[in-house]
């Protein structure tokens, strides 16, 4: 069980360190106009998506899911933390596939955001990852 929680951290670690900075190269993409950049840009991303936020989702989820099984998942039942901690989850990876939404955008030149506001939507990880955090060293409720 404890390789389950590790595992499941290391993975959560590489999801989140993702998430975080492909807004970020979003940003610096919707800036961009000449065609070295852009075209720099849309590696970066791509390598980031499918290299490392992609596999990191994948297998937080699937350790996550180990590391209930493994503690018996009757013993959550009727737990208000894990519940909203699934839901937090579930807004996560709904996240991430609007962030493949936005990379395929871009590397169509499809882009319809300013930098603006890919600064903002840098920020939703963020909050999420606060909550899920609390719920889960806390467990209120």
């Amino acid at each position: 069980m404890l390789w389950y929680k590790a595992l499941h951290l290391i993975f959560m670690v590489t999801w989140f360190s993702g998430l975080f900075y492909l807004p970020r190269l979003f940003v610096y993409h919707a800036m961009s106009d000449d065609k070295i950049s852009i075209d720099r840009f849309k590696v970066m991303e791509k390598k980031l998506f499918y290299g490392i936020a992609t596999p990191g989702g994948l297998l937080t989820i699937i350790f996550g899911f180990c590391l209930l099984v493994s503690n018996g998942m009757t013993s959550y039942s009727g737990q208000l933390w894990l519940s909203l901690k699934m839901i937090l989850i579930a807004v996560l990876v709904l996240y991430h596939i609007y962030c493949f939404s936005l990379l395929q955008d871009f590397k169509y030149d499809r882009n319809k955001h300013t930098h603006i506001w890919y600064r903002w939507f840098n920020e939703v990880p963020v909050l999420i990852l606060v909550g899920i955090i609390l719920l889960a060293v806390i467990k209120p409720f």
